[in-house]
């Protein structure tokens, strides 16, 4: 690869405080274009059996899809898309057999070997894009809190610890349409890093903390500090953790 860095990944999950785990998470490198690498984070709902068959489909799909994505003529919005809305008709179809109603969010970016990056997400897990340990974008949650900060009702701080932080305006298997956000990186440089996770990670941490992280440690330890640094602000009473960072390095 001869675009002046060289790619490190690394994913991290946890259970938390929780009876069971919900969250899925997975990094692929493409079958046939190793320098192309799709990230997914889902967080399923619905009971034991639901959330987690939830997530299981959000995997299964994205996993199915991308083997069929050819970087050099597919448009990898359109591929994002398909996940979404074709994780979110599997997972209906799989609530006849669940405890519970099955949902789950999306948080999934792609990176072209050219250097593009594409994301799409629906609920309120997130993906951030931070170049030399500064954020430079991050998506907006499907959220009633993040309603309220789109109304200019609460800060982004306050939104942070809001008693409702856990109402969505939207995710996967519901009766609607997901909501789903697509975002573009025209061109990942070296100093970038992208990282996807779920609300038991950024639920924790400022987005300062967040880069400076990242900027600082591998992302295999970067993920594993921030699992650990979460697990202990949440005092026993966490949620499921998942995460997924990219970091293109320099080339020494």
């Amino acid at each position: 690869m001869s675009k002046g860095y060289r790619i490190q990944a690394s994913t991290g999950i946890h259970r938390g405080d929780r009876d069971y785990q919900q969250d899925q998470v997975c990094l692929l490198r493409h079958p046939r274009h190793p320098a192309c690498l799709l990230a997914v984070v889902a967080d399923g709902m619905g009971g034991r059996s639901g959330g987690r068959k939830a997530s299981d489909q959000v995997m299964l799909t994205a996993r199915q899809l991308f083997e069929r994505y050819d970087p050099d003529t597919d448009d990898a919005s359109v591929l994002l898309r398909q996940i979404v809305e074709e994780s979110h008709l599997v997972i209906k179809l799989t609530a006849v057999s669940s405890e519970q109603e099955p949902h789950s969010t999306i948080a999934v970016f792609l990176i072209n070997p050219d250097g593009d990056s594409h994301w799409a997400h629906a609920g309120d897990s997130r993906i951030y894009h931070f170049r030399n340990g500064r954020m430079m974008f991050r998506t907006k949650d499907h959220s009633y809190v993040q309603t309220l900060v789109d109304r200019g009702e609460i800060s982004e701080e306050e939104a942070q610890n809001h008693p409702n932080s856990n109402i969505l305006a939207g995710c996967l298997g519901t009766d609607n349409d997901p909501p789903m956000d697509i975002h573009v990186v025209p061109q990942l440089n070296s100093g970038d890093a992208i990282m996807s996770c779920s609300d038991g990670v950024w639920h924790y941490f400022t987005p300062e903390e967040l880069s400076s992280t990242i900027a600082m440690l591998s992302p295999r330890e970067a993920c594993e500090f921030l699992i650990q640094k979460a697990r202990s602000r949440a005092r026993g009473s966490g949620d499921n953790l998942s995460l997924a960072i990219v970091k293109l390095d320099p080339l020494y």
